[in-house]
């Protein structure tokens, strides 16, 4: 049978099939989160409930899978221009958005009941990143670079969603935790955007923070950056709550923000992809860093 961008394979292997689910829920990507929303529970709780834990991680990959699908849903006409996303199951034709909808629907009905048996808060915060992410996120993308603001929202709900999770409570400690992640956002995310400025381009998106590649937006960076650093060690005050972290742990902190900083300078100075590729690479790392540092330092005290 010969395949066009608009016809579905009559037959396809499992393979083919489950790689295509992979791709619209962006497995990668949710189980990244689930990390996120895992490490939040465990700085919360003094004794780990498996089930609990076992719940979060179904239900938090659900979550972010139901956004991921009905993300690609909204932008598949624009996933066709770029050449990064044109491979996907919907701009490529080997999915039906029917089915996509269908997928997109259950993982949200499915993972908002899991995260409400857990507690009624963990539901509503899940549901509240599906629908930023869908309904305000996504549309805005091809409208102002502010869309980065909102994202940022959704975006760093996961870890604050495990201390939620594991206390039933939103107080000062998961609201750093929403902070630290809320931050990360901005200089990951514009590296993002600076690497596929012109892809972006192509499909109608202007992300950067000034509207282009130049020194102006990276300031924008760094300024995200030193705040980043300084929101990630503020548990050391003392003033968080039951979260907080020794010197020492804010110290290391303090280096790790460090080499996210000196990538974003070199951005400032030479501007190019190698230095946006350095920055994003290294920004990644502080994150996961940052929450295993976190749980350690939790369970030495």
């Amino acid at each position: 049978m010969r395949l066009t961008s608009k016809s579905i394979p009559e037959k396809m292997t499992f393979s083919a099939i489950f790689n295509d689910f992979k791709q619209l829920t962006k497995v990668g990507l949710s189980l990244s989160v689930v990390f996120s929303s895992l490490a939040g529970y465990l700085l919360a709780v003094e004794k780990i409930d498996i089930s609990i834990l076992i719940l979060l991680a179904i239900g938090g990959y659900l979550m972010v899978g139901a956004s991921n699908a009905f993300n690609q849903i909204i932008e598949k006409d624009t996933d066709a221009l770029m050449k990064r996303t044109m491979n996907r199951p919907l701009p490529a034709g080997r999915m039906h958005v029917s089915m996509a909808m269908v997928i997109a629907v259950s993982f949200t009905i499915i993972g908002l009941a899991i995260l409400y048996s857990i507690n009624p808060k963990s539901a509503l915060f899940g549901a509240i990143s599906i629908f930023l992410y869908t309904s305000i996120y996504t549309p805005l993308k091809a409208v102002t670079p502010l869309s980065v603001f909102v994202g940022a929202i959704p975006g760093a709900i996961p870890f604050m969603l495990g201390w939620v999770a594991a206390t039933n409570a939103f107080s000062i400690e998961p609201g750093m935790l929403f902070l630290i992640q809320f931050f990360w956002q901005f200089p990951h995310f514009w590296a993002i955007a600076w690497l596929q400025f012109d892809e972006y381009k192509k499909a109608g998106f202007n992300l950067m923070p000034m509207g282009q590649k130049n020194r102006k937006a990276v300031i924008q960076i760094i300024i995200y950056t030193v705040c980043l650093i300084l929101v990630s060690i503020i548990p050391v005050l003392k003033i968080t709550g039951s979260f907080y972290i020794y010197p020492l742990t804010a110290v290391i902190l303090i280096f790790l923000g460090g080499t996210m900083l000196f990538y974003a300078f070199k951005l400032y100075k030479h501007q190019t992809n190698k230095e946006a590729r350095q920055l994003m690479l290294s920004s990644v790392l502080y994150i996961t860093l940052v929450q295993i540092i976190y749980v350690v330092d939790k369970f030495l005290h």
